[in-house]
């Protein structure tokens, strides 16, 4: 079997026609239709189908193309091993984070990767989790963080490393809180609130766990960016939600105050690649000390040092 031959049919199944594929490797799409009828008559298999103007794949070519992920997966990262193995190249890593994580949690994941001996040049890129799983798939990123599995409902084959949990903190601003005597969590029905966006895992726990409670709360915002929602909040304008692994660094601002601890939420991180099992020496490192991250004891509202 021709590797050159199968690397073409990769690409056409991965970007789901010939014509798109043609726009991302030098080759014509007659030549690419070519090369595929070369594969398909020396394997003696069909491995798409015509409907109407589209390709789709047989069920040969499906096995063929979780073959040929595996197959360009270890390619990439021999490439990547190699290119780097001088001495005094650093290791390159590419990352992708989901718009919804933490920047200040994605930094905490990520500090141990940036520490390795051998230097770490780190390409990070943050965006929606739908586009960060299509670059992980045709091997742009390494690796992704997100707050949430690979969703079912994507056509990227793409495995679920989790990382950890968190439980989840709620602040104010120490002005705000005094506008309410009660305690937590019915305090949280007599504040304005900032929530995270829609489509974060942390928006649909804390909606749940609202109605687990019979809060009726008065949403004051949504944000998409935790930083800016924090913004907002230290701004006075309403009582908003964290992960607690990054308590302490909220409470040393001076300005906010701890409402309560919702620890019945539970907040999973996961690290996203196209490998069942993790080798890239920057993700070892990652996974290595994340339950130093994750994994931090709340006594009295208070983070222990």
């Amino acid at each position: 079997m021709n590797l050159k031959h199968l690397y073409y049919f990769w690409q056409v199944a991965k970007h789901g026609g010939v014509i798109r594929a043609s726009h991302e490797i030098p080759i014509s799409p007659q030549t690419l239709s070519g090369q595929i009828k070369l594969l398909e008559d020396d394997l003696g298999v069909a491995l798409f189908r015509r409907h109407g103007r589209l390709l789709q794949l047989t069920e040969a070519g499906q096995m063929a193309l979780r073959y040929a992920d595996d197959i360009f997966a270890l390619s990439a990262e021999l490439e990547r091993v190699l290119r780097h193995h001088p001495e005094g190249q650093p290791t390159e890593f590419r990352v992708g984070v989901s718009d919804v994580v933490p920047k200040s949690l994605a930094y905490r994941l990520l500090r141990p990767a940036i520490s390795l001996p051998q230097g770490v040049r780190i390409i990070c890129h943050e965006w929606r989790l739908d586009r960060l799983l299509a670059d992980l798939a045709i091997h742009r990123l390494d690796l992704v963080i997100s707050d949430a599995p690979v969703p079912t409902n994507l056509d990227v084959r793409a495995y679920s490393h989790r990382l950890g949990e968190s439980g989840v903190a709620w602040l104010a601003d120490r002005t705000l809180a005094q506008r309410t005597t009660s305690v937590f969590p019915d305090c949280l029905k007599h504040l304005p609130l900032l929530l995270p966006g829609q489509d974060s895992a942390i928006r649909q726990k804390v909606g749940e766990w609202f109605r687990k409670y019979r809060l009726q709360v008065n949403v004051a915002g949504e944000f998409d960016d935790t930083a800016l929602m924090a913004a907002f909040g230290q701004a006075q304008i309403g009582a908003f939600p964290v992960p607690s692994v990054l308590l302490d660094e909220y409470l040393q601002l001076g300005e906010l105050q701890l409402l309560g601890l919702a620890d019945d939420i539970r907040l999973d991180y996961f690290a996203l690649s196209v490998q069942r099992h993790l080798t890239h020496p920057c993700v070892l490192a990652m996974t290595a000390k994340v339950a130093e991250v994750l994994e931090r004891s709340i006594v009295d509202g208070h983070p222990e040092p």
